[in-house]
């Protein structure tokens, strides 16, 4: 991109006249919001990430803006994250990570150094010049993508965009968003025109919660530009701090990218979750057919069974991808199928948990069940669209006695609003139930202790490979025959397979938000040791991408799980 390209000179000067002639009272405002009127020359701009003087604002600071705006400030650029919620900005000005990953020593060094601040006013974006949009885009009740939360970005940031400014939005969205609602909208406002008064990015965020292997520097980075010039300032940007910067011709193709990689995830898992269950039925084992598959070191890329598929990409990218061509007249036949075939599996781990209990002379209703695991993820704290939320809601209105564990989350809401509280795993709670069900599979579980005390273990996880016990049924095996022996070893080297990166996968879930369940009557009665605490019903709860919007977000929450579409997502992949 030339110098003259970017700003014309006359341009500047006439937007300058402009400012001259507004009335005294409001061009003192105007003047310091929009400072300077001229914006930077190309090789300036070049120079401020080359000594990395260039500041930057992210917006949203969840599971996917926090990681980068403490990229970005480890790089050494001044950053200042912008969240709506209080409550979180306040943890950060202290300190304190809220996210996995993210370890408070970090946060504080990269404070005391002044490389990072948090504030909830986008008067801040009025001193930046790389504004980055990190905020959730869930489904409306109607089942349609809701990018509200990006017109709410967009409109909260525009009055103090400075010419010259690059624009980046990251939130996982349809194709044509940006163009419609990140740079048309900016355009109309002031004037301007991407490219020369300002510049326009999208670059979908690749975010694997929990991974050791794959983080924001090293995971490759996806950009499209609205124009050739705010291609050239974005992979200039992000390639000065990231490994690698894959540019693409355009902002929809860079859209469209994003949901492809999880819609190909979408329709993998549903061909072997409906595997599983003809599966269970002709008498196969599903972990071993997926063993040997995976043997073929070609043309074949494994995926695994789970009680669901949870998180904030899988049960809604496909969605997204199949709305956009849906309002282009074409349908796309095998998001639907695939969506339809993950929504089953709670219900199918239900079914096959009440015939289990009824083998053996127990009615669901009033059965003492536990979930051992309430995380849509293995290791991590996340509970958006988590299967277990509704295997929990399922259970409760089949009139089940639930209780959970979980290691990493705490408590979650209810339908009722109240808050359950997780349970200590340990021989006790195994031994007070009649069901266990092993919804996340955990590091932190015993599971050999947990068969050595449960009664009966309905594994949806494999989780219990190599364990000793007549008392454990796994999803997609079935029942076995030989009690009280020792599972055969070939499922040792299966766990392992399902706990490669990226590859396991599982079913259908509710938000962080919402409730899984509402008649936990005669918990206090059988399980003494359950609480309950009621929550204000304007308290604030985390959205999708992790950013938390206040009590806005808990009315969505709220009338998002009245619908129940029964949405699905991964569980072992990036988000």
């Amino acid at each position: 991109m030339s110098e003259n390209s970017l700003y014309p000179e006359d341009k500047g000067q006439e937007e300058k006249e402009k400012q001259a002639q507004a009335p005294a009272e409001h061009r003192g405002r105007k003047e310091q919001r929009l400072k300077p009127l001229y914006p930077k020359p190309q090789q300036t701009t070049l120079q401020c990430i080359h000594d990395r003087s260039l500041k930057a604002v992210v917006i949203g600071l969840g599971y996917v803006g926090l990681p980068m705006a403490v990229e970005m400030a480890q790089s050494g650029y001044r950053v200042h994250g912008i969240d709506i919620d209080a409550g979180k900005v306040a943890k950060l000005r202290a300190g304190h990570s809220y996210i996995i990953g993210i370890e408070d020593e970090v946060l504080q060094t990269l404070l005391e150094a002044n490389l990072l601040t948090a504030g909830t006013d986008y008067a801040a974006v009025a001193d930046a010049d790389v504004i980055v949009i990190c905020v959730p885009t869930p489904l409306t009740n109607a089942y349609q993508p809701d990018i509200s939360y990006i017109s709410s970005a967009v409109g909260g940031m525009t009055p103090y965009l400075q010419l010259g400014s690059l624009v980046i939005l990251e939130s996982t969205t349809y194709p044509g968003t940006t163009e419609e609602h990140v740079k048309q909208p900016v355009e109309a406002a002031r004037g301007w025109t991407a490219g020369e008064h300002f510049y326009v990015c999208y670059s979908p965020e690749r975010v694997d919660p929990g991974s050791v292997h794959y983080g924001v520097k090293n995971t490759p980075k996806i950009i499209g530009g609205s124009t050739p010039a705010c291609l050239s300032y974005g992979t200039q940007f992000y390639g000065s701090f990231l490994n690698e910067v894959v540019p693409v011709s355009s902002t929809t193709v860079a859209e469209t990218a994003k949901l492809f990689e999880n819609t190909f995830r979408s329709v993998n898992i549903a061909l072997v979750n409906e595997l599983t269950t003809a599966c269970e039925q002709m008498g196969v084992d599903i972990w071993e057919v997926l063993q040997a598959a995976a043997t073929k070191p070609f043309g074949y890329m494994p995926f695994y069974p789970g009680p669901g598929i949870g998180g904030h990409c899988i049960p809604i990218d496909p969605i997204y991808l199949s709305w956009a061509a849906n309002r282009q007249g074409s349908e796309l036949r095998f998001i639907k199928l695939a969506d339809a075939t993950n929504r089953q599996m709670p219900e199918h781990v239900v079914q096959r948990a009440a015939a289990l209990l009824e083998q053996r002379g127990h009615s669901i209703r009033g059965a003492r069940v536990v979930l051992a695991g309430m995380a849509y993820k293995k290791d991590i704290d996340d509970l958006r669209e988590s299967p277990a939320l509704d295997v929990f809601r399922l259970l409760s209105a089949a009139g089940a006695d639930i209780v959970f564990t979980d290691p990493m989350v705490p408590v979650f809401r209810q339908d009722d609003g109240s808050m359950l509280q997780s349970q200590p795993a340990s021989p006790e709670l195994w031994t007070w139930a009649d069901l266990v069900i092993i919804t996340t599979d955990h590091s932190a579980f015993d599971y050999q202790e947990m068969a050595d005390h449960a009664p009966l273990i309905f594994d949806t996880r494999n989780a219990t490979a190599g364990c000793r016990g007549d008392n454990i049924v796994v999803l997609g095996q079935p029942e076995r025959q030989d009690r009280g022996t020792k599972k055969e070893d070939f499922q040792n080297t299966e766990h392992e397979a399902a706990e490669l990166e990226g590859h396991n996968n599982s079913g259908q879930a509710t938000r962080e938000g919402d409730s899984a369940g509402s008649d936990v009557k005669g918990q206090r009665e059988k399980y003494p040791d359950t609480k309950h605490e009621c929550v204000p019903s304007g308290e604030s709860s985390e959205n999708e991408n992790g950013e938390s919007y206040g009590s806005q977000d808990a009315e969505w929450a709220d009338q998002d799980v009245k619908k129940m579409h029964g949405k699905t997502g991964d569980n072992y992949g990036e988000s």
